[in-house]
């Protein structure tokens, strides 16, 4: 079998909208058979909650699609995660600039918007952070949607 290939999400404090992609991504790898043929972490661009569960509203929020998030702890993104992942998912525009620029010359990860693998329209996943429980659902569905891309993509072999 084939190397996995890995894919990191990555969004400001890795307790929201990364943690919510990466559960959405393993659920939707596991359901297609697929969980094999991937390695799915996430990070953050800000050390502020390393350590840190996720959100309790993102947890309530992936719970409530039938997805368990609340093992996962956040950690910053790490100059070793270039190399150690082929693809370095961004939730917004921001965080793919400050991923890019910390992103080493010499490193094979490519730095990518989520969204781009989803298919939509939008290309951020908004930051329900300072939101309401609507705002956490509406960045899983943006999140899902993406994870649903992945998946199809990995079947395909298109990477």
């Amino acid at each position: 079998m084939a190397r996995p290939i890995g894919i990191l999400m990555v969004c400001m404090g890795n307790i929201c909208r990364s943690p919510m992609a990466e559960g959405a991504l393993r659920a939707r790898l596991e359901a297609a058979g697929l969980g094999e043929r991937a390695r799915v972490d996430s990070a953050g661009t800000s050390r502020a909650h390393a350590g840190q569960p996720p959100d309790e509203r993102a947890i309530a929020c992936a719970a409530r699609h039938g997805v368990a998030i609340d093992a996962q702890r956040a950690r910053a993104l790490s100059v070793d995660d270039f190399d150690g992942f082929d693809f370095i998912l961004c939730a917004d525009r921001t965080v793919l600039h400050d991923a890019g620029i910390r992103k080493p010359r010499t490193a094979h990860g490519q730095v990518e918007l989520l969204l781009d693998w989803a298919g939509v329209g939008r290309k951020d996943v908004p930051d329900p952070y300072y939101g309401h429980a609507r705002d956490f659902e509406r960045a899983w569905s943006l999140a899902d949607a993406a994870a649903e891309g992945i998946v199809e993509r990995i079947r395909q072999g298109r990477f």
